[in-house]
């Protein structure tokens, strides 16, 4: 038996033979053609199957998901039949002397850049649509034959580099019970159809695709993010009983979607979801999500060539206001840096760039982009409850100066009669030990405070978290940061301040009786843990937590505070 380890993405247990998806290379390279006229046949051939095949999809999707999920289908066939599309192609092929496949490339990367620059969020999305047409229609220019997931006929878990839009909406959950790719994380495209469709998956394995092959059996465990190929019976029949009390479990926790998130003794606390794109708004209501706790905006900026416009942006923040309907939605500024690196702004190699030039440190020296954020999210804040928080902030003057640059763009806006909420909250993260020694001082000019654990525990500990051989030094539950946690909070409460938390810790179920007696009052976590961590506050006594709390305050290692709450939990 192979364990293989990743992201967990959906929850859930899968347990079938693989069906590995392989997606071919597509050349379009340039060459000279003597006929010109074979070549639009060849075009045209390809059009027509490309046709048949979406309109199967199409079928399928709507009788299997409905109509609205068979939209996207719908459009994929009208760029399919746009004479102002296919004519260009048609055209180059013949005054070039010039392959199909070359011409189309050519044609479609024009409309797909035009598509991107557009100031409507809808024309914005056809850019993704005109990739996944125009990748279909060269499959049959090429000839490449491929598996296709329509014809999967039996109980499986798909394996793949990674799931296109197309793909995912050929998933017949009658059959597939699961996947697994190479690439992802939570918030990509296959994360999220997956949780929609509510079939578990594990993405960013790396290389499962190499280390199975097709029909081997495969137990997707959706819930710790492991893979696991060719179990022995016994482990299969292990997981056949982890998977039944699952669905048992998760059956219980929807009873709780519209209730309030209430302790035993009456305490009310809110849970919250972190999200990347506008789409996981879906998953965050229906889960019962109370809010946004932290929008991750990086991932606006991130699988692209260039940075994002301002109108791309203002779309984008537009669109998870209106769908969260008054609910407080806390946008994190830019965040890129330490792990998290864009290709096109060639940024300069650090010895350390989890300490480097990163977060608001590079928005307040490259003012231009921050500024483009900035009026973006004060054109949106009309739409919603929109809070703002800084990301990495060490000093006072940071958070000033990060301010001031605001309140200017705001006055520029106002001035040029658009209208901005005079409503925004405005707060920080809490990442850096030193933000959480001043939270004093800070509490007196911001709105909230929103503690970032995953990096505030590496700083804390000095202990990479990327790195294995100190990662049993990444310490959730060490007394050393439950202090800091509980230092930011009263000071928070003393200037009658808020303190939410979006890092991992926040949807932990050991931490979670401990944060509630420290009197946090905002936990942010992903959106499928918020039923679960319902549940477990509803059976929890707030003033008995706050007495635990206390108690793990003044132990000395975090082997003794997991024991402590381990103890109430049994």
């Amino acid at each position: 038996m192979i364990k293989i380890n990743g992201i967990a993405a959906s929850a859930g247990i899968a347990i079938a033979r693989a069906f590995i998806l392989e997606h071919s290379e597509y050349s379009t390279q340039q060459r000279a053609i003597e006929n010109p006229e074979s070549e639009i046949t060849r075009l045209d051939a390809a059009l027509d199957q490309s046709r048949i095949e979406l309109e199967a999809i199409k079928s399928r999707t709507f009788k299997e998901l409905g109509e609205k999920k068979a939209e996207i289908f719908e459009s994929h066939l009208l760029i399919l039949n746009d004479p102002e599309l296919i004519n260009p192609i048609k055209d180059k092929i013949t005054e070039e002397s010039v392959n199909a496949e070359f011409a189309l490339h050519e044609i479609a990367s024009q409309f797909i850049e035009m598509f991107e620059n557009m100031k409507s969020a809808y024309l914005q999305e056809r850019a993704a649509d005109m990739r996944d047409v125009t990748k279909r229609i060269l499959k049959h220019l090429l000839g490449i034959t491929e598996l296709s997931l329509t014809e999967i006929s039996e109980e499986t878990i798909v394996i793949a580099e990674d799931l296109t839009p197309s793909d995912t909406a050929q998933l017949n959950r009658n059959y597939v019970k699961g996947f697994a790719t190479n690439t992802g994380g939570r918030t990509s495209h296959s994360a999220i159809m997956a949780r929609s469709l509510e079939i578990p998956a594990v993405v960013g394995t790396q290389n499962i695709t190499t280390q199975l092959k097709q029909g081997d059996i495969v137990i997707v465990d959706g819930l710790q993010g492991e893979v696991l190929v060719n179990p022995t019976e016994e482990t299969i029949a292990e997981y056949r009983s982890k998977q039944e009390q699952h669905n048992r479990q998760v059956a219980e926790w929807k009873k709780l979607r519209d209730q309030n998130t209430l302790s035993k003794d009456g305490m009310h606390v809110e849970l919250a979801a972190n999200i990347g794109t506008p789409g996981d708004v879906i998953g965050v209501l229906d889960n019962g999500g109370e809010g946004v706790g932290l929008y991750r905006t990086e991932f606006l900026y991130m699988g692209r060539d260039k940075l994002p416009s301002e109108e791309v942006q203002y779309n984008a923040y537009k669109a998870v206001l209106e769908k969260m309907e008054g609910k407080p939605v806390v946008v994190r500024t830019l965040d890129i840096g330490g792990d998290k690196e864009l290709p096109y702004m060639d940024l300069p190699k650090e010895m350390n760039p989890f300490l480097g030039f990163r977060a608001i440190r590079l928005c307040l020296d490259q003012q231009d982009i921050f500024r483009v954020q900035l009026r973006a999210l004060l054109r949106a804040s009309v739409y919603g409850n929109l809070r703002i928080m800084f990301p990495m902030i060490a000093t006072l003057n940071e958070f000033r100066e990060a301010k001031a640059v605001l309140l200017d763009e705001k006055e520029k806006l106002q001035a040029a009669n658009i209208a901005v909420s005079e409503d925004i909250q405005l707060g920080i993260m809490v990442e850096i030990p030193s933000t959480a020694v001043l939270a004093d001082q800070f509490a007196k000019e911001v709105d909230f405070f929103s503690i970032g654990t995953n990096d505030l525990i590496q700083y804390t500990m000095a202990a990479d978290r990327m790195n294995e051989r100190v990662s049993y030094l990444y310490q959730p539950y060490n007394p050393a940061i439950l202090r800091l946690v509980k230092m930011v909070i009263d000071a928070a409460h003393h200037e009658g301040r808020w303190v939410g938390m979006c890092g991992e810790m926040a949807g932990d179920a050991t931490a979670i009786p401990l944060l509630l007696g420290l009197g946090l009052d905002e936990f942010s976590m992903s959106a499928s843990s918020i039923l679960p961590a319902r549940s477990q506050i509803s059976k929890l006594n707030a003033s008995e937590m706050k007495e635990l709390a206390g108690k793990a305050l003044n132990l000395g290692t975090a082997e003794e505070v997991v024991a402590l709450v381990h103890a109430i939990q049994s």
